[in-house]
């Protein structure tokens, strides 16, 4: 049983609705949200609905000289006195009076009466009208109206945490006004509401108001500002659903220059083809097994690295020691992770190389939570400022998860893709091939399309870039060495082969050759 004498503790959150003040925990343990009006016990965390005793008026309507609201607009919307508590009165659709939600000094709330979730003032108004504007509290509807003077102007009944249900309730009330304004409270709680109420209007009907300079309508009011809140409804932005612009907004876009490239890449050939690298692009590697995509991107990230990019590599297939040595060895020209370099030779070559740089490395060999490693791929892009990043590979990534595989690739490759938009990284992403149904195998040189990508077309779709590597691994003559070749470039469309490599294996260096497009009649028709 609750003690009736019980006696209020302090404001607690509110599981039931999110609210951060309107919730009392009293002595005996028990709880009641003067929000959403559920009640916990001490040992029962089932909410139920508190008795309400019947409301009638209590107090009366004066000025309230510290909010600079006259007692004219007191009257007229019924927020009342009563010794050291205020008292702000609902009403039914025949003005009647049905509960009173009353606030003290030191902001304990408590309701008595009933409540059918119509808004605040709401009996005030007609069912139809240029303009309704929503507060998020009973004070800020008093402040909008006092500055507007006789404009429609309502409060929600329980904040901002239940605003949604709040305009789904009174959604045919609302359907009679042409402009329905939310002008809610000008912090992260008030704002998020806003946009979810929004969503619940019809197009083209919601508002949202905005203060600069004051938490909301009734501060402002109480600062004498009249014109803020006067300008922060009639300045009132449409609201449009996130992803939705308007072009005639894009002018600061278009004209601002941006360079063709933020990087350039070590080969002249993948230049000409691809107009360098830019941020905000995911770039595919793919190629058949052994065919030197790792070494290709390493190649690429060391050739960043000497220019004092910020690089993360994330090689799931490798230890660190075998990425540090293969990002080593070109720079200094030597193969250190062949045979057994001394000690002397290791310090000299990380001294010239991996202590100069802005690397960071994920130490994680073999199989993890893709979760894992999207979080360390945001955090090597905010909490590190990397702005390229290399993810080596993506089979690995979904090894640790169950299902079929071309959904799994979908979604991973969205994941993939947002990150990318959100953080404006470059990401270098590897991928393997699918194994070839003609006569000769990746592994043997055979030409690669991007309709041979493992898994999922969605690589190829969400890919800016897709570059592939082809080799014969089993030619007596390697003269021909490595054919770098541009699936898609969603930049310019330039496509086709790129450049051809040759592999020093005494340097670990890519010795780049001029391209030679050839002809082939069972592929380019």
């Amino acid at each position: 049983m609750v003690d009736l004498e019980s006696e209020f503790v302090r404001h607690i959150n509110c599981e039931n609705c999110g609210s951060s003040d309107g919730n009392a925990l009293y002595s005996d343990g028990h709880t009641h949200c003067f929000v959403c009006q559920y009640r916990t016990y001490e040992n029962d965390s089932t909410p139920v609905m508190t008795t309400r005793h019947k409301a009638s008026y209590k107090g009366h309507g004066v000025a309230i000289k510290s909010r600079g609201i006259s007692e004219a607009f007191a009257e007229k919307f019924k927020v009342y006195i009563n010794g050291d508590e205020l008292r702000f009165h609902y009403h039914d659709e025949n003005g009647q009076v049905i509960g009173a939600k009353k606030k003290t000094a030191d902001k304990v709330f408590t309701y008595e009466g009933e409540t059918d979730g119509r808004f605040f003032g709401q009996h005030l108004w007609r069912s139809q009208g240029k303009q309704i504007i929503i507060t998020e509290g009973e004070l800020d509807c008093v402040s909008v109206a006092q500055a507007m003077g006789t404009w429609e102007t309502v409060s929600l009944p329980n904040g901002a945490a239940a605003a949604k249900k709040s305009i789904q309730k009174n959604f045919e009330w609302l359907q009679g006004f042409e402009r329905v304004v939310l002008f809610f409270d000008n912090d992260e709680p008030g704002q998020k509401a806003a946009k979810e109420a929004a969503d619940v209007l019809p197009p083209g009907k919601a508002f949202i108001a905005r203060l600069d300079q004051y938490k909301d309508a009734s501060d402002a009011l109480k600062a004498r500002d009249i014109t803020a809140i006067t300008q922060a409804v009639w300045g009132a932005k449409p609201y449009r659903p996130d992803g939705i612009v308007d072009a005639k907004n894009l002018l600061n876009v278009i004209t601002t220059p941006t360079p063709p490239s933020d990087y350039d890449y070590p080969y002249q050939g993948l230049n000409d083809k691809l107009h360098g690298i830019r941020l905000g692009e995911l770039v595919a590697v793919t190629a058949g097994s052994g065919t030197g995509k790792s070494s290709f991107c390493r190649d690429i990230c060391s050739h960043l690295l000497q220019k004092g990019e910020r690089v993360g590599y994330l090689a799931l297939e490798e230890s660190n020691r075998r990425t540090a040595l293969g990002l080593m060895s070109p720079v200094v020209g030597k193969s250190l992770h062949l045979g057994e370099p001394t000690a002397k030779e290791l310090i000299e070559a990380f001294d010239k190389t991996i202590a100069k740089w802005n690397l960071f490395l994920f130490d994680g060999f073999g199989s993890y939570e893709p979760d894992v490693i999207y979080n360390r791929i945001e955090y090597l892009a905010s909490g590190l400022d990397c702005k390229v990043i290399f993810l080596d590979h993506l089979s690995i990534l979904l090894s640790g998860l169950d299902g079929d595989e071309r959904r799994m690739i979908d979604q991973t490759m969205t994941r993939l893709r947002s990150l990318v938009e959100r953080t404006g990284i470059t990401l270098f992403l590897v991928s393997h091939l699918k194994r070839n149904s003609g006569d000769k195998n990746h592994e043997e040189g055979a030409r690669v399309t991007l309709g041979q990508l493992r898994g999922s077309a969605s690589i190829a779709q969400l890919s800016d870039c897709c570059i592939a590597l082809e080799r014969d691994q089993q030619s007596d003559n390697q003269a021909g060495g490595t054919t770098v070749r541009v699936l898609k470039n969603r930049f310019s469309g330039e496509t086709g082969v790129a450049c051809h490599l040759q592999y020093d294996l005494d340097t670990c260096k890519f010795n780049e050759t001029e391209a030679e497009e050839s002809f082939d009649p069972t592929t380019d028709f």
